[in-house]
């Protein structure tokens, strides 16, 4: 397919010209930065816009099969440089800037961070559509247009404070306004059967608008489509209210429905906060369902053909509910029979399981689900009537085992277990990593793996190489360039090349300046965004992710405190300077998340003030993490923290992130940790603490914390002057409750078990980096073992094996 018609470098710059007079509004010797990079985003828009009218026209034509991707968060990041990229635009566009005096990396940082999405799920869903398109598949995205997305976070004295995240405020070029796409969602109410039917009486209704969003393939004239969806109040409002000066409640109405595509996860600790988080996963559902219906309807003349030509896939447990929403939309308003409307919906839906934290599994109060959705529960219910009829054929007798499969958590309050549903409805579920679909089996879904060991794979994550390689990284990928070409854009295995340079004393040469160069731009944003100068020539120690306390930045900072302590009591030893960088955000609603935050920043202040440390050792907490940021930090790394207590990371996707930028893991055995140290080999990546298995064995026999404390005299110091208040004077039981929670409280995800191997271990990391050729050696053997990450990978898999459509190969 080639459709788009490509632009000369010498028209580009004409092109950008004519947007600045014709669509930007501003005369070319007055544009600013935020203009220009307006301007090239309408370029780019232009080409964007006429290969997604030939893909769709293609599509339609073929009446393809098409994924459809459901997922609460798509953590896209900025789009102009990597749409350039995909258009083969950079080159003009640089030129095309020439007479402007700017660079095309001034311009791209005008651009704000698409507020979508806050972690890995939400970044993998980008990673996935940026595959999809990459390698033909006929694909939908489907999610929520925030407006304010998470939250925007700032660090003031210390703490975390969360601001809204306007990204939308002056508009964005990057999205498509569908104004003939809109659908009714409704809530509420009640249900009557009248003649034997169901009809759902709602109590409220809001608008679903459609703003696309093109997300460009590499290498190809396809591209993917990210739907989201904006809630709009019904069109009329209270104007006898305005009109008498009640303006509060003529808008309140408005606001009501409106704030359902407001923010990302509100803060759910209120009954208030989880009604509307529960309308919102409805509200995208139900919109996305009623859009691919109808495509389908245009292009066939039943819904009894709908499996053979969509594929329904659940991110997560988020929209599990489209489940009962496809049921009732079948049954009640295409009056299909209900025993083939549930055959219909098992071939069309999977599941991408996320956690294995039982606690972390979307449930919903019955009596919230019957306020909202009276109508899904009436469905959930008759689903799971007949799901534990067959599930009691299959164990007579064993009351036990249906209470665990049960779509009704029966103890205390009645919950609906939306993972289960999700099971239930799908015709293949699948973990992340190998560890963590084996765990899958064996824990969380271990009753269903019995009656249906089929259904259960696994599907290893990956990211795109676009993104965070060939865009994050240009320097290292211009030296990849040089030294295998550029098709490892588009096939990832090609880096196993790099084993023939590993000891190459002058690819050594390249590949370190381009690391030193990357840490010199990393070192520089710091000192922008914190007032901390670092030193480029310290060993750059990054934990970036989600501040959770299974992630477990708290034992990075017990490590850090007991550094500062060796330090002090040995200052003329040969340490070797690090800079330990964390970045990351905690839920508003998360205390202890938001209370690790605040000892980083503490211990910060002490320690990169204290003068009998210097260059030794800094703590740098980077605010506000997102793709931005991401891009900045991963190829400045050298060592990636994955340490996560074995057995509660699913996969991880920044772990690969980082060692496709060049650096060395210290790790747990978790996750695709697993995975990486298997094909970057045992000796290139530093693994320490339990496994799973030794983790399990612990928690049974009765783990006791206290034995740790008493019996390594440096935890011991650590866990006390953090309690005493040496690293928070002016409020000295700060943290004395976070520090008691490990000895006395349980020490829940093991910090104290793992603390002396993980200490020896960053002392092994010390005895490689003094050796550079030796670290040299490892980070290109990280970098040649990452082939297998590539998200076309993981989306090639996808596709043959749970999509069931053939991809085009190249």
């Amino acid at each position: 397919m080639n459709s788009s018609r490509p632009i000369a470098k010498h028209a580009l710059a004409a092109e950008i010209e004519e947007h600045l007079l014709n669509t930007v509004g501003v005369a070319s010797d007055d544009a600013t930065r935020t203009d220009l990079m307006l301007a090239v985003a309408q370029v780019a828009r232009q080409q964007l816009s006429q290969r997604w009218v030939a893909t769709q026209a293609l599509e339609r034509a073929e009446k393809a099969r098409r994924v459809v991707y459901l997922s609460m968060e798509f953590l896209m990041g900025r789009t102009l440089s990597n749409a350039l990229a995909a258009l083969d635009l950079t080159a003009g566009t640089r030129q095309g800037l020439i007479q402007h005096a700017q660079s095309l990396e001034d311009i791209a940082d005008r651009e704000p961070d698409a507020a979508l999405g806050n972690g890995g799920l939400g970044r993998l869903a980008a990673c996935f559509l940026d595959s999809m398109a990459t390698i033909g598949l006929p694909s939908f995205g489907y999610g929520i247009r925030y407006e304010y997305g998470m939250f925007a976070q700032a660090i003031v004295k210390g703490a975390q404070v969360e601001y809204p995240d306007p990204w939308l405020q002056d508009g964005t070029p990057w999205e498509f306004p569908r104004a003939d796409i809109s659908y009714p969602v409704r809530f509420g109410g009640w249900v009557e059967h009248i003649d034997g039917k169901p009809v759902w009486r709602h109590a409220g209704e809001v608008a679903a608008k459609a703003y696309d969003m093109v997300v460009p393939g590499h290498g190809t004239d396809h591209v993917s489509t990210l739907r989201l969806w904006k809630a709009v109040a019904p069109a009329h409002f209270d104007l006898s209210a305005f009109n008498t000066g009640d303006y509060a409640r003529a808008a309140s109405t408005k606001n009501e429905f409106e704030n359902i595509s407001w923010v990302l996860y509100p803060n759910d600790s209120t009954p208030a906060g989880r009604e509307l988080r529960l309308k919102q996963e409805y509200f995208f559902v139900a919109a996305s369902v009623q859009d691919l219906i109808k495509r389908h309807l245009l292009e066939n003349p039943s819904l009894a053909n709908l499996a053979d030509k969509v594929a329904i896939h659940l991110n997560d447990t988020h929209p599990a509910i489209a489940v009962a929403e496809l049921m009732r939309l079948l049954c009640d308003e295409y009056q299909m029979d209900w025993d083939d409307a549930w055959e219909l919906c098992g071939k069309t839906f999977s599941y991408t399981n996320h956690t294995l934290m039982p606690e972390a599994l979307e449930t919903w109060p019955v009596s919230l689900i019957a306020y909202v959705l009276p109508r899904h529960l009436e469905i959930i219910f008759r689903i799971n009537k007949e799901f534990l009829e067959i599930a009691a054929n299959y164990r007579p007798g064993d009351n036990g085992f249906l209470e665990r499969l049960s779509l009704i958590d029966e103890h205390g309050e009645r919950r609906v277990r939306m993972a289960h549903l999700s099971v239930v409805g799908s015709h293949k579920i699948n973990g992340v990593s190998a560890l963590h679909s084996n765990l899958l089996v064996m824990t969380i879904f271990a009753d269903f793996a019995d009656l249906w060991p089929e259904r259960f794979t696994n599907m290893t994550n990956g990211v795109t190489p676009r993104r965070w390689l060939a865009q994050a990284n240009p320097g290292l990928s211009s030296l990849l360039d040089e030294t295998l070409g550029s098709r490892w854009r588009l096939d990832l295995d090609l880096l196993k090349g790099l084993n023939n340079y590993r000891t190459d004393a002058a690819f050594q040469a390249k590949f370190m300046a381009v690391k030193r160069a990357n840490k010199l731009r990393l070192a520089n944003y710091m000192e922008r965004t914190t007032g901390i100068r670092v030193s480029p020539d310290s060993l750059f120690d990054v934990q970036v992710k989600r501040i959770h306390e299974y992630k477990r930045q708290l034992l990075n900072v017990l490590h850090v405190v007991t550094r500062y302590q060796a330090i002090l009591s040995n200052p003329g030893a040969d340490w070797v300077p690090r800079v330990v960088i964390f970045s990351g955000k905690a839920a508003s609603s998360y205390y202890a998340a938001k209370s690790i935050i605040r000892l980083i920043h503490d211990v910060g202040q002490i320690v990169n003030n204290d003068p009998r440390v210097g260059d030794k050792l800094k703590v740098v907490f980077i605010p506000n993490y997102g793709v931005s940021v991401a891009e900045v930090i991963m190829p400045g790394a050298d060592l990636s923290e994955q340490i996560s207590t074995a057995g509660t990371e699913a996969s991880g996707t920044g772990n690969m992130k980082l060692a496709l930028n060049g650096a060395l893991t210290i790790g747990t055995d978790d996750g695709a940790n697993i995975e990486i140290r298997q094909n970057v080999g045992d000796e290139n990546i530093f693994i320490f603490g339990l496994k799973t298995p030794e983790v399990r064995a612990l928690r049974q026999s009765g783990y006791q914390p206290m034995r740790h404390y008493e019996s390594l005299p440096a935890l011991k110091a650590v866990l006390n002057a953090i309690s005493a208040g040496e690293f928070s004077p002016d409020e000295p039981g700060r943290y004395r409750s976070l520090m008691e929670s490990l000895p006395w409280g349980g020490d829940h995800y093991l910090l104290l078990a793992d603390y002396e191997s993980y200490v020896a271990t960053q002392n092994e990391v010390d005895a490689v980096y003094r050796q550079p050729g030796k670290w040299c050696e490892r980070a290109i053997a990280n970098v040649a073992g990452m082939g297998v990450f590539s998200s076309d990978r993981t989306i090639r898999e996808y596709a043959s094996q749970i999509w069931n459509i053939s991809p085009p190969r190249f």
